[in-house]
């Protein structure tokens, strides 16, 4: 009991912090777990070595993963490459279907580039076509915004699914084929909701001017920086199978290398950078577009870092040997960490915390939640990410950007981005519990 309670102390500390007081969740992360530490009546040396070892280790497999990640976005955005392949989206599907359109292009845009800055990239041109179409700009609104989120809680390798997929030991490719399938379906009932209701609100248009680069790159340059990465890892996932049995040869070894995680999405760093027209000090400076992902990596990368922590200081305590009842098997335990998530998420507003911190809290707790496979482990980074978009509110600093882009009003912002990300989480839980019963 004693455990327990200094959990849901800890986590209340955590959320105050970083609501009310607006410290930094690195920071907050770090001070909860140390004082959950002390609560739970660990000794100074088992705390000192949760610090030391779940910092380190869990920045050893994926800080550089997370950094390549952040990189690869970046580069797409500041040359112009992501502009490119919304553009040709847009162009494939037509203005007839543009709610799809936006959906499609916010999903895929989304993996590599941060929703936020995506989200700014595409709205003058969703303003432009939903004029051009004569449909409802709110409605297609609410089709971008539901796209950005689907895959930036779900897909690798957007940070915080890269991070819980870490944390939890999950295979990568596993989560991007499993994240793609049940993120892609999960977006049906938002077109629905998209299409049907948020189209009926009444959102006036006030033109910007679309400004995008003078030299834009190739579009098979542009998507080739995202799907390759992809691709390799998923080629290593494939080829790892054990019903496979393969022996090991030269092409194997090649593609084994080249899919481990941090190789290929350093491999798409490397594309990415044949975008630019020159590779001058626009791109390698510490002013420059490098240094810019360094500056979005580091708190990403921090925050994972004491998520680490924290993970660990609940390890060494012995926490998992507490909670063994309360869950029916495996498949009613993955609705622990999306609960979880959905709280962390609701209450202090970043999905990348709730991504981390849940899954930093779930990982020594998997056998006692019957999620210790690695099909199970797979399904709980996506529960993780299905709950962490439940639901962006006012707190959420994506809610904002929304909101002050569109002209939206608050009243309007919660139609539209909360009631439409909780709809994505729920129907994406559905999913996740449905397919648990039927492979599991």
């Amino acid at each position: 009991m004693t455990y327990l309670i200094a959990l849901v102390i800890s986590l209340t500390l955590l959320v105050l912090g970083i609501v009310k007081f607006k410290v930094h969740p690195f920071f907050m992360l770090l001070l909860t777990a140390l004082a959950y530490g002390f609560i739970s009546g660990m000794s100074s040396a088992e705390i000192i070595d949760a610090v030391n070892n779940g910092f380190g280790d869990i920045l050893g497999k994926i800080g550089l993963i997370i950094l390549f990640g952040v990189t690869i976005g970046t580069i797409l955005e500041k040359s112009g490459g992501a502009l490119v392949i919304a553009n040709r989206i847009l162009q494939l599907i037509g203005k007839k279907s543009l709610h799809m359109a936006m959906m499609l292009t916010g999903y895929f845009l989304s993996i590599p580039v941060f929703a936020d800055s995506a989200l700014m990239m595409m709205n003058p041109l969703n303003k432009t076509l939903s004029k051009k179409a004569g449909v409802s700009y709110a409605g297609t609104t609410a089709a971008l915004s539901m796209g950005l989120t689907a895959s930036h809680v779900m897909v690798p390798p957007t940070p915080g699914p890269i991070a819980a997929a870490g944390i939890l030991g999950a295979n990568l490719g596993d989560v991007i084929s499993w994240g793609l399938l049940i993120s892609g379906l999960s977006l049906f009932t938002c077109y629905w909701y998209a299409v049907k209701v948020t189209s009926k609100l009444k959102l006036p248009i006030t033109m910007d001017v679309v400004t995008a680069p003078a030299e834009q790159p190739g579009l098979w340059k542009s998507v080739m920086a995202v799907i390759v990465p992809l691709i390799l890892i998923l080629i290593k996932s494939v080829l790892e199978y054990p019903s496979l049995e393969l022996e090991p040869n030269f092409w194997v070894n090649v593609f084994t290398f080249l899919g481990t995680p941090v190789i290929a999405l350093f491999v798409g760093v490397l594309l990415a950078l044949t975008l630019p027209k020159k590779l001058d000090e626009t791109v390698f400076a510490s002013t420059g577009w490098i240094g810019e992902s360094l500056k979005v990596a580091a708190p990403i990368i921090l925050i994972t870092g004491a998520g680490g922590i924290f993970g660990k200081m609940l390890q060494n305590s012995g926490i998992a040997e507490v909670i063994t009842t309360g869950f029916d098997g495996a498949k009613w335990g993955l609705f622990f960490p999306f609960l979880l998530a959905a709280c962390l998420k609701t209450t202090q507003g970043s999905s990348t915390v709730a991504l981390v911190t849940t899954a930093s809290i779930c990982a020594p707790l998997m056998p006692a939640l019957g999620l210790n496979q690695p099909f199970m482990q797979t399904m709980t980074v996506l529960a993780i990410g299905a709950g962490s978009s439940v639901a962006s509110h006012v707190n959420d600093s994506f809610f904002w950007v929304l909101t002050q882009l569109t002209g939206m009003s608050v009243k309007q912002g919660y139609q539209v981005q909360t009631a439409g990300t909780f709809i994505f989480g729920t129907t994406a839980m559905f999913l996740i519990f449905l397919i648990t019963q039927l492979i599991g």
